[in-house]
């Protein structure tokens, strides 16, 4: 033992030594503590220097009132969750602020009643809990839907509680599953018994704050003691359990994600997990006629088959249970195509198609080994996108809208198509036009943008213009209706871009893998194509021109705030990662090195350390007047992104605002009227610097 104290001594001062070369590196490392005293008092001093200045922006209140009037419009589309013969729908207004879950039957819902049965109140029961409950929806046992696992969220975190709940008395059910705050998930193995990946206290969790164990408990068993399925190193991204109800029987699958592109994934057997033989880039996207649909990330070969990146393809779902592969090709995009959704109904499947970053619908049939295909007449130059479908009813729901036009949503059966409702107009967009552009990037690739503008735009250069983008994760960004822009900018008077830079799903994977890791810097370049695009075309210059990104995007914003900020004079930075030398080491960030890579490793952080915000803010650069926003309850992207940033753009004596609200999670608001005050305050911002 005495010969141990050296060495833990050792341990401890390096441990320490650690810390303080840290904190010498890092003075505002103390804003990573959430909920400290001194983080909030900080927090709260920015938040009132900020609103204390926005707040009195000519025609604030009028705007907020108009984003309250649009949030809380009684007459918005209804939007469906087919369950059984029921259709549920979650729904907020003044009255119902924080919400309520509601259902009506099938055939109601198409006779176009509008008589709800609430199932259950969710500002009664944040009243009755003393919380501030955000709904994160049901996960069902089938076949009868009469019970279901319901998740609730304190302030919006993306860590919730699970409980048991009927429909059919609304209730909780007394004695039932309830599980802690945690992330994860949980499932249906039976009525009797779940699987569940969540918290199981010390040493359970990964390295991205994520379950890194799977466990099956019983009813009326404690939780404690659960049996463990299996589990894997805190290295891993996070391990998930779901359960689908396939052909009348019920299966169980596990998936071991190593990153956000790259899981394992299981099915249990006889007790046991079996390894699916799928490549572990892939996405399974759904189930249809005995068949697994698998989007592929990535070529594949096999059994003499070529199957390239961004295909759809079909796999013998018992086959594959045996290891027997038998696959056939559903469809395959062009060069300017990806699949941007698949859904089943009873007697179809259904693929959502971006061609050109525009929205189109194919119907797709299997029968005796062959896929058939076809083009649904569908509204052109917008983004449509499947609702409400269900593998036991013969029809489905699509809505569809574009910038100008607000979102329809149709129902279609037997190749009949009918209107259910269309949004009431938020804003006045009779004035207004829609162009797409092209402009080639500093290596030559060519990046489409859409521009939202008034007819009569004057090419003066003196147009107030807002560029927005996102670029990552293989998301992409289509020309829909948005309130938000609508009320906030375009009928203000203002031009709105989106640019559809590389890192986004747009054009498929590779689209998304050509601005990854020391990529990056080729969705920024992109950016920077557009906006350079829109001055020569002399509809803005510099002056007038202001860039908007959220999360991954308000990374970007970050990026393009310190690199060119010669190009705007005013940027919103929101929800943002900015410190790319710790993002692996705060809430979920060590989930996203698949992204950015690891900074820990010399030949990343070579590259990171060159678009890294936090790194790359200096006194000596004028930068714009720039607005960070993030919430005190993103368990997401940690708060402390913004606010390490701020605090060292104030320390430089660079100008900024800076607001944080403090329940609302990774989208910064829980309610309507949270949600309009947000909106109000970052494009009365936006209004009194490009104006």
């Amino acid at each position: 033992m005495n010969k141990l104290i050296p060495f833990l001594t050792l341990i401890f001062l390096f441990q320490m030594n650690s810390n303080l070369k840290a904190q010498v590196d890092d003075p505002y490392i103390w804003m990573e503590e959430v909920e400290s005293e001194k983080s909030m008092e900080w927090v709260l001093n920015q938040n009132k220097i900020t609103s204390d200045k926005l707040t009195k922006v000519d025609g604030f209140e009028v705007m907020k009132a108009k984003y309250i009037e649009s949030y809380n419009d009684k007459d918005k589309i209804v939007y469906p969750d087919v369950v059984g013969d029921y259709m549920y729908n979650f729904w907020k207004d003044e009255e119902h602020v924080r919400g309520i879950w509601r259902r009506m039957s099938y055939d109601d819902y198409l006779a176009s009643k509008t008589e709800w049965e609430t199932v259950l109140d969710l500002d009664a029961l944040s009243k009755k809990d003393g919380k501030k409950w955000v709904f994160h929806g049901a996960t069902w046992l089938a076949p009868k839907y009469e019970v279901c696992l319901l998740g609730l969220s304190d302030g919006g975190t993306d860590e919730d509680v699970v409980r048991e709940f009927n429909v059919v008395t609304k209730e909780f059910v007394k004695g039932g599953f309830e599980l802690p705050t945690s992330k994860g998930s949980a499932d249906w193995i039976n009525e009797n018994e779940l699987i569940i990946s969540r918290k199981f206290g010390e040493g359970s969790m990964t390295t991205s704050g994520y379950p890194r164990i799977v466990k099956r408990w019983k009813r009326g068993t404690d939780l404690n003691k659960a049996t463990v399925v299996t589990e894997g190193p805190d290295t891993l991204m996070g391990i998930w359990a779901s359960s689908s109800y396939i052909d009348e029987e019920r299966y169980v699958f596990v998936s071991k994600s190593a990153s956000f592109y790259s899981h394992e994934t299981f099915v249990m057997m006889d007790g046991k997990l079996h390894k699916l033989n799928l490549p572990e880039d892939s996405d399974q996207s759904g189930y249809y006629k005995g068949q697994l649909l698998v989007t592929l990330n990535s070529d594949w070969e096999i059994d003499g088959n070529n199957f390239k990146s961004g295909d759809l393809v079909a796999v013998d779902f018992k086959g594959l249970l045996k290891d027997e592969m038998k696959i056939t090709l559903v469809f395959s995009p062009d060069e300017r195509s990806s699949i941007d959704g698949v859904s089943v109904t009873k007697n179809q499947m259904i693929l959502n198609i971006l061609h050109n970053v525009q929205s189109e619908l194919l119907t797709c049939d299997f029968k005796e080994g062959k896929w058939t295909i076809s083009k649904i007449d569908a509204p052109k130059f917008g983004k449509m996108f499947i609702v409400g479908t269900d593998d036991k009813k013969e029809g489905y729901f699509y809505q569809f809208s574009n910038f100008i036009t607000p979102p329809t949503l149709v129902h279609v059966s037997n190749g009949k198509e009918r209107q259910i409702r269309q949004l009431n107009p938020q804003f006045d967009a009779s004035n207004l036009e829609v162009h797409q552009y092209e402009v080639k990037s500093k290596d030559g690739v060519v990046i489409p943008y859409f521009i939202v503008h008034k007819k009569d735009l004057k090419l003066d250069g003196t147009n107030p213009t807002l560029v927005y983008a996102y670029g990552g994760f293989n998301i992409s960004v289509t020309p829909s209706y948005s309130t938000r822009t609508g009320i906030g900018w375009l009928e203000q008077g203002g031009v709105y871009v989106i640019a559809n830079i590389r890192g986004g799903g747009e054009f498929g994977p590779n689209w998304h893998q050509s601005a990854i890791k020391d990529k990056r810097q080729n969705a920024y370049n992109d950016f920077y194509a557009v906006c350079e695009d829109l001055i020569e075309k002399k509809i803005t210059t510099p002056r007038h021109m202001g860039a908007f990104g959220w999360s991954n995007g308000g990374l970007m914003a970050g990026v393009v705030a310190t690199q060119r900020p010669d190009l705007f004079n005013a940027v919103i930075i929101g929800a943002p990662l900015l410190d790319m030398k710790r993002f692996n080491k705060m809430l979920a960030g060590a989930s996203w090195m698949g992204e950015y890579g690891n900074p820990d490793l010399p030949d990343d952080w070579e590259y990171i350390k060159k678009f890294s915000p936090y790194h790359n803010a200096h006194a000596d650069k004028k930068y714009p007047e720039v607005f960070f926003v993030t919430s005190t309850k993103d368990d997401r992207v940690h708060p402390a992104h913004a606010r390490k940033m701020a605090a060292r753009m104030l320390e430089q004596g660079h100008p900024i605002f800076y607001y944080e609200t403090t329940e609302g999670g990774h989208g910064a608001a829980s309610t309507n009227e949270q949600a309009a005050f947000n909106e109000t305050i970052m494009f009365s911002y936006l209004k009194m610097k490009l104006f």
